[in-house]
């Protein structure tokens, strides 16, 4: 690590306002050279859009930024890359029809003589980076066909061949396996050992905990501390995001399942090119019961959601709900057989972002005689989105606020609420807690374990092994559009889960 006093990036006094919104009021950051800084904080505390700020993304409206002790204005992300700035976002820049060695230099092709493209040099250079580093990337592969790991090693690789000695990670684990977090981590330490220094956003307090120098917590579009790393723990973290204590273990009662609430025979089905995407799938879901799906995204998780909830045909096989069968029902034939549905995309499928909190607290909903008598009822639906917001404690000036003016954490309560609020006898629950911080995240699993207690069938579908394992009392692993592996909870551990998420079992 550099010298102590030796600062490599100093950003004060940032502020950026998006409308009436502060996303960043007047905050700070310093970052010494060579460590591992952490920026943590809720949903909306500002984190993103000073990392925008620093890579040119965004302008502030006030503030100054020094880069090696002088003032820079970065206006757009060339001048970033130029400075030595480098940013791997949490949805990876990749073009997939490309190979390794093309994504890597796109932009900056290496040229001979005359400008002529010299491709070997391309191929030499992931060959050189791969071998520096400890990677294991073949330049001709496409990128399409990495898995997740080897995606986020090539952007990590390609900010690298761009000159960055100030490198930034935005959620950098969120879609990894255990394994591949791991190398993450031995990668991040090889980098700060050469010089580097590494600005990382997360969620994930044992990240923190694990790999960083220095952390600056942000709350409120402020930074409300900075703080060498050595003198916290993981609880006192939390309540300085939250500003409140955040509970470690929540409670979670013997299981206590009942009959079959859901259950599925043998599904397959296939994706919008005709490709098979589930291949023989077979599960129950009992009532009272929490199962939960593993898996490294694009394995037929997002496929299986969607013919659960009638937005997918199904191939072949059978879905029952009790004993009646779901197959070629609408969603709204569903919803109505008290089945809710978190999506995995909240801006996508969960809310209409350009519609205000109290028309999106009824979304799905609005024709049920509760809300609807041949007109729609304003009145009971303001006031069911007013039970909402004061039960489910959703941070927002007031029901008329559009969906997105609201933060993350604050979007994802809503469609929470929303859901767990029809008291459903089955919740399909789709990366409920992704991109949400710590304090949302607890709230949200225990609605799932208050469901739970009582006598609920929830489906968890999550990348998030920790949500997994906290969560469910049995837990399956699907790759490839198969289940490759069943466990009652206490038996599941993150290394065997991890090996089966990868397509391997223990010893292979």
């Amino acid at each position: 690590m550099g010298d102590e006093n030796e600062l490599l990036l100093n950003m004060t006094g940032i502020t950026k306002r998006f409308g009436p919104v502060v996303a960043n009021d007047r905050a700070d950051l310093s970052v010494r050279a060579g460590e591992v800084h952490a920026i943590v904080g809720e949903n909306g505390a500002g984190k993103s859009t000073l990392m925008k700020v620093l890579y040119g993304l965004i302008h502030p409206d006030e503030g100054a930024v020094e880069l090696r002790g002088r003032p820079v204005r970065i206006t757009n992300p060339g001048m970033a890359t130029r400075l030595g700035i480098g940013m791997v976002h949490q949805h990876f820049m990749l073009i997939d029809r490309l190979t390794v060695a093309e994504n890597l230099v796109l932009g900056m092709e290496p040229r001979g003589r005359l400008g002529v493209l010299r491709p070997g040099r391309a191929g030499q250079a992931v060959r050189e980076l791969s071998a520096d580093l400890g990677f294991e990337l073949n330049p001709d592969d496409r990128a399409g066909d990495l898995s997740v790991g080897a995606r986020q090693r090539l952007e990590i690789m390609k900010v690298i061949y761009r000159g960055a000695d100030l490198i930034v990670l935005d959620e950098p684990t969120a879609v990894l396996t255990p394994q591949e977090s791991a190398e993450l981590f031995r990668i991040m330490r090889r980098l700060r050992e050469r010089g580097k220094t590494i600005i990382f956003i997360t969620h994930k307090l044992s990240e923190v905990m694990e790999l960083s120098d220095r952390v600056t917590v942000m709350r409120g579009g402020k930074v409300a501390g900075v703080m060498e790393t050595a003198g916290l723990t993981p609880s006192r973290l939390a309540e300085l995001m939250v500003g409140r204590p955040v509970l470690e273990q929540l409670e979670k009662n013997p299981l206590e399942a009942g009959p079959a609430v859901l259950t599925v025979r043998n599904l397959t089905a296939a994706d919008e090119s005709g490709a098979p995407r589930l291949r023989g799938i077979s599960f129950q879901v009992r009532a009272g019961e929490i199962f939960g799906i593993a898996g490294v995204e694009g394995n037929g998780q997002r496929e299986l959601v969607e013919v659960l909830n009638g937005l997918r045909p199904a191939a072949s096989g059978e879905v029952l709900l009790e004993d009646r069968g779901l197959g070629g029902q609408s969603p709204r034939r569903i919803r109505d057989r008290s089945v809710a549905h978190i999506p995995e995309d909240r801006h996508g499928r969960g809310l209409l972002l350009d519609f205000t909190l109290w028309e999106n607290a009824v979304l799905g909903l609005q024709h049920r005689e509760r809300f609807s008598r041949g007109w729609l009822k304003i009145g009971a639906m303001r006031r069911h989105a007013g039970r909402l917001v004061e039960s489910f404690d959703i941070r927002t000036p007031g029901l008329d606020i559009r969906a997105r003016q609201l933060s993350g954490g604050n979007q994802q309560k809503l469609i929470v609420a929303r859901e767990v609020e029809q008291d459903p006898r089955l919740l399909i629950a789709a990366q409920p807690t992704r991109g949400v911080d710590v304090g949302s995240v607890e709230f949200i699993h225990r609605q799932l374990l208050d469901l739970r207690a009582r006598g609920k069938a929830i489906l968890l579908v999550s990348a998030d092994l920790e949500e997994i394992l906290t969560l469910s009392d049995t837990v399956a692993v699907i790759f490839r559009g198969r289940i490759v592996g069943q466990f009652p909870a206490e038996e599941a551990d993150e290394r065997t889960l991890g090996l089966l998420m990868m397509g391997r079992e223990e010893g292979r």
